[in-house]
């Protein structure tokens, strides 16, 4: 029992929710090969974690407080680029799951998803492969057979950073700077700075604009290009 035991695969999960670390906690020690460690709950814990008790895979939020989920994942590319990493979230895995895996994931699950397809993306992850839902796989696979992973950005969105578009996704939610800056553990100042730049990387003018784009992707319309943008 012993021996079975110190071969468990150890998994470290990065989430900022106790009631969703202890319920994957739990869901993990049902499994003959997987053992939960002690959660982080943010990207520092999370690379302190990582150094202290070097487990086999990592689980990743893309909402953290601080440094965002995707920031992280790249972190983890280039500290520790041997550890796979699942990224495990509510966002809608067409507007994320691609951008995760070119931030160095090795799969993309939403928590909507049954319990046992986080354990076979585990796995699937453990044994070098990298895991998608169906749905997203197939997307891709599309996208490739019509010649569009081998163009240049496709989308305004692309030249966020992984902040900028978190920042993005919840104003076009209807949240405001003040909400934006409480969820996310930041100053409204700073909430203002990412605004400023997302607008000018996106051709924006005003804030009105900035809300108004952002509702429309989050419902899951193309942006135009930024010369594009109504006038507003």
């Amino acid at each position: 029992m012993h021996g079975q035991a110190a071969q468990r695969k150890r998994v470290l999960h990065v989430d900022d929710h106790p009631i969703v670390c202890k319920a994957v906690a739990e869901l993990l020690e049902l499994e003959p090969d997987l053992t939960a460690c002690a959660p982080a709950h943010d990207a520092a814990s999370a690379l302190e974690s990582i150094q202290r008790l070097r487990p086999d895979i990592a689980i990743v939020d893309i909402s953290l407080p601080g440094t965002s989920g995707l920031e992280l994942v790249k972190e983890l590319r280039t500290r520790c680029p041997e550890l796979p990493v699942l990224v495990f979230s509510t966002h809608d895995e067409s507007l994320y799951a691609e951008r995760a895996l070119q931030a160095g994931a090795r799969g993309y699950l939403m928590k909507e998803a049954p319990p046992e397809e986080l354990v076979a993306a585990l796995r699937r992850i453990m044994g070098g492969q990298v895991y998608l839902s169906d749905r997203m796989t197939q997307a891709m696979l599309g996208k490739v057979s019509r010649g569009e992973a081998a163009q240049p950005v496709a989308s305004p969105t692309d030249r966020l950073t992984p902040r900028e578009l978190e920042v993005f996704r919840l104003i076009g939610q209807g949240l405001t700077t003040r909400q934006v800056a409480a969820q996310l553990a930041l100053s409204p100042k700073t909430i203002e700075g990412y605004c400023a730049k997302i607008k000018e990387k996106l051709g924006l003018h005003h804030s009105v604009q900035l809300q108004q784009r952002a509702a429309l992707w989050v419902k899951g319309v193309p942006l135009d290009e930024p010369g594009n943008a109504p006038p507003g």
